[in-house]
């Protein structure tokens, strides 16, 4: 690999009740060679959430955001792969699912979003995000063990 990356992949409530959803984006994982290094359903308890959406704080959809991610379980994954950050954005589409509709017609966000808020999953946008976002979901995951142990792969 040139350029092995580690991504932070959240499912949303709403998604993990859907079970034709829930194994169509597992199915998405597996056909763009995404490594599942990791994997939890969990529920969001409001100081986590805080803690995973601090910087959002203060900003008009904080609340409904913290709110919509506590209301039910989701599924948590360590992403890996060649520039996973940037391919899975990319799978994923444009936050703003109206916007993935018309730009990205075959993106996850286009097929099951159903809002900004509820728009399916959410995938770390930098390196930087990912370990911190990681280390929120698997406190025991070294992210750099990892990189150095897997480099070769």
């Amino acid at each position: 690999m040139t350029n092995l990356q580690l991504t932070l992949s959240i499912l949303k409530p709403f998604i993990t009740r859907n079970p034709y959803a829930r194994k169509t984006i597992r199915e998405f994982i597996k056909e763009n060679n995404f490594k599942i290094v990791q994997s939890t359903t969990t529920k969001l308890t409001k100081s986590l959430a805080a803690k995973f959406y601090e910087e959002h704080q203060g900003k008009f959809f904080y609340n409904r955001l913290q709110t919509f991610m506590c209301s039910g379980p989701i599924d948590v994954y360590i992403l890996a792969g060649d520039d996973v950050i940037t391919r899975w954005r990319k799978l994923l589409g444009p936050t703003r699912v109206y916007k993935a509709v018309y730009s990205h017609p075959d993106s996850i966000r286009s097929l099951f979003g159903l809002s900004d808020t509820r728009n399916v999953c959410h995938g770390s946008d930098s390196e930087e995000s990912a370990k911190r976002e990681i280390g929120i979901f698997f406190s025991d995951f070294n992210v750099d063990r990892w990189l150095e142990e897997n480099k070769k792969l």
